[in-house]
């Protein structure tokens, strides 16, 4: 049961951890689409939703972040939520940080070994 919990904290992190620089990086020429409608109102709404819709680097990237949403509703209800929430959002921002990382982006948080820290208390403490 704890081995089912770990792996959907595990896959959950994932799912939304390595889409976030994805969707970042789908939703890239958006601000273009913004400023054609510079008072903005629902014209502008609609054009940026199409615009979104219609980029698979957007749509595919969503679809499994929003998947993992799906994991974590199931393993949250299987688990304890103090150590379900901060372990898995722990977990999103260094898998978010890895990919973004083997995409080139540029190192913006030096806390990863803070956040693993972070982690290890929170689980033992429950233990």
């Amino acid at each position: 049961m704890i081995l089912q919990q770990v792996v959907g904290f595990l896959l959950v992190a994932i799912c939304w951890g390595s889409t976030n620089p994805f969707i970042k990086k789908g939703s890239e020429g958006l601000e273009a689409v913004s400023q054609r409608y510079p008072q903005g109102g629902i014209k502008r709404w609609t054009a940026e939703l199409k615009y979104l819709l219609t980029r698979w680097q957007y749509v595919v990237p969503l679809t499994l972040n929003l998947s993992g949403s799906v994991v974590y509703y199931y393993t949250l209800g299987k688990s304890e939520m103090s150590l379900a929430v901060p372990i898995t959002n722990s977990l999103t921002f260094v898998f978010s940080l890895l990919t973004g990382l083997m995409l080139g982006e540029k190192l913006h948080g030096k806390g990863m070994g803070l956040i693993l820290a972070g982690i290890l208390i929170c689980v033992s403490s429950k233990a």
